[in-house]
């Protein structure tokens, strides 16, 4: 039996044209979700369960299946393992053949390599940025007047994180951080 998955990464988008496709190549079983990139997939989840030996999961493309290659060869993996099949319908990709499950390899260290390649020019950006004296990330949430409140507040015993976030309508991560900014520079976190 022919398995369908579908998937778009926010609920503006819609799976019509990948539902379209999947139908045209005979597929009448189809899960469908809509999740970002670190999100859970239950419906993929719910899918791999499903599947018996000798069905083909069947995709429009193959990052709707996978997040990474790691990913994408830890569910061929699983697939295999339930004797199953799989297919991508715009990459000449079919695991039945061997020349399908070497194009499927790399086409999916390709997209490895490229979300690496992207993340490389955005970590040189940013250190590029920081270089210049540029800030990165969101704004601090408070001014440097109001973490030297906090931290006096907190210096004298009788304030706990938790009650100077509430006085100061800000989450307690917020308090944490600068009270060890300024009580001891150069650490990153609470312990």
């Amino acid at each position: 039996m022919l398995v369908g998955y579908a998937r778009v990464s926010t609920l503006e988008q819609e799976t019509d044209l990948q539902l379209d496709a999947l139908r045209r190549a005979g597929v009448r079983k189809i899960y469908s979700e809509k999740t970002g990139g670190v999100s859970a997939r239950p419906e993929l989840q719910r899918l791999l369960a499903s599947l018996r030996s000798g069905d083909h999961l069947v995709v429009y493309k193959l990052d709707r299946l996978a997040r990474s290659l790691a990913d994408l060869l830890g569910i061929i993996e699983r697939l295999s393992r339930a004797s199953c099949g799989f297919r991508s319908l715009t990459e000449p990709i079919d695991t039945a053949t061997p020349a399908g499950m070497l194009m499927l390899q790399m086409l999916g260290a390709v997209a490895q390599f490229e979300r690496s390649l992207i993340r490389e020019r955005s970590m040189a950006g940013q250190c590029a940025a920081k270089a210049r004296g540029k800030h990165c990330g969101r704004p601090r949430a408070l001014l440097p007047a109001t973490e030297a409140d906090i931290v006096r507040l907190y210096a004298s015993g009788y304030y706990t994180l938790d009650s100077l976030a509430a006085v100061f309508e800000v989450h307690p991560s917020t308090v944490k951080r600068a009270v060890y900014r300024i009580t001891k520079p150069g650490h990153s976190s609470l312990k």
